[in-house]
């Protein structure tokens, strides 16, 4: 490690149970999971018995540190995970990865009440907490317009969010906002905002192309008071906790999300190409076809690497792993358009209907384009990291 590291967040689960787990869950994607997913597309709800199926599992504390009821995987580990769970639906992946995520952005800033009321909890899956930073005015980062004013012992949060994830059935928004006359970083806060506070006007906006079956959400805040003791951190922490603490890592996830999404892709092709006849020979006999799959093998693998290495940096604190994390997602994106795409063209007509297991994957995959930031952000954000870099000498 560089002399700029830290010691690892969570040392690795023992490889021999590690690989148990991960055989238990390759199971459970190809089985079970495959029913909920008929279910959640024929429906286009999410079952409340699916979240208490994964929390009874365990999955939805795979990452939390054993102290506190998780298994503990380490973070590299982790992305063996979520890579199998991206094979599923995308409402399972996006249960477990959310779940998985959260309460790490929470811990790292939290008192040891804070840990027993709102960390311990959502580790536990007893409440939900919905990350709530994007806005419909404003970008992703220090442009918040959602601002608190405080009085007293009780902050009032007036302002919108839009895209919310889990945010209809949440207990509690872990929200970004800004103490009103504050620019920049500086006045930011981040607040545990409870599901039922006043002053809230939520609006269901789940309707969606493809992931299927997870609440999204419009929010209103006009006044809405939420305690001092809500906050995690200091004032000016609040994207610290949003940015650092949840994005960089959730970026790595989500980039681990497109490399299990591709897999499945290609799996699917190499099926429908094995098995589809044309002019008396399988179409896996077409040259164009096979340079089409061997393009997708090679694409897939090196997005893969890119995640797994940043992985290993954010775990171990490495000050380029903002960095690796944007460079991650964005080359991983771009990998699931094209591997979605030509596995799509190796179905011919046939992947176009919902009859076929591709047109789901194809839907599904368009998401990962905008989730935990666009291209264009995740550009933004390695630019900048390279100009601080070399303007430190590094």
């Amino acid at each position: 490690m560089n002399a700029t590291d830290v010691a690892p967040r969570t040392p690795a689960l023992d490889p021999a149970v590690f690989e148990r787990l991960r055989a238990e869950i390759a199971e459970y994607v190809a089985g079970p999971a495959e029913a909920w997913a008929d279910r959640i597309e024929s429906s286009g709800t999410v079952p409340e018995e699916l979240w208490t199926e994964l929390r009874e599992r365990g999955y939805l504390s795979l990452a939390a540190p054993p102290g506190y009821g998780g298994r503990g995987v380490s973070f590299p580990q982790w992305m063996e995970l979520i890579e199998l769970f991206a094979r599923s639906h995308a409402s399972i992946r996006m249960i477990v990865h959310v779940v998985n995520g959260t309460w790490r952005a929470m811990d790292e800033f939290a008192t040891p009440e804070q840990r027993e009321r709102f960390v311990l909890p959502s580790v536990a899956g007893r409440v939900r907490v919905a990350f709530t930073l994007t806005e419909p005015q404003a970008g992703s980062g220090a442009d918040l317009r959602s601002t608190v004013v405080r009085e007293g012992d009780t902050y009032y949060l007036t302002g919108a969010k839009h895209l919310i994830t889990f945010g209809v059935r949440c207990d509690y928004w872990l929200l970004a906002a800004r103490v009103a006359g504050s620019t920049g970083h500086e006045g930011t806060v981040a607040l545990m905002v409870p599901r039922d506070a006043p002053g809230v006007t939520v609006e269901d906006t789940s309707q969606t192309m493809g992931v299927v079956g997870t609440d999204h959400a419009r929010l209103t805040f006009d006044r809405t008071p939420v305690p001092v003791a809500h906050r995690l951190g200091a004032e000016g922490d609040g994207l610290a906790v949003a940015l650092g603490g949840f994005l960089t890592p959730s970026r790595i996830s989500v980039a681990m999300s497109c490399v299990g999404l591709a897999s499945r892709a290609q799996e699917l092709a190499l099926e429908y190409a094995r098995g589809r006849v044309t002019f008396g020979k399988p179409l896996t006999s077409r040259q164009a076809l096979q340079f089409m799959l061997a393009e997708n093998e090679a694409d897939i693998e090196a997005s893969r690497q890119l995640v797994l290495h940043a992985a290993r940096r954010w775990e171990a604190g490495g000050r380029d792993a903002a960095k690796l994390s944007s460079m991650a997602k964005l080359t991983a994106v771009d990998m699931l358009t094209r591997v979605t795409d030509k596995a799509l063209q190796v179905h011919g007509g046939s992947g176009y209907w919902k009859s076929s297991p591709i047109e789901r994957v194809y839907r599904d995959a368009r998401a990962q384009r905008f989730e935990e930031g666009t291209n264009e952000i995740q550009k933004a954000v390695v630019f900048r990291e390279l100009v601080n870099s070399a303007e430190a000498g590094l």
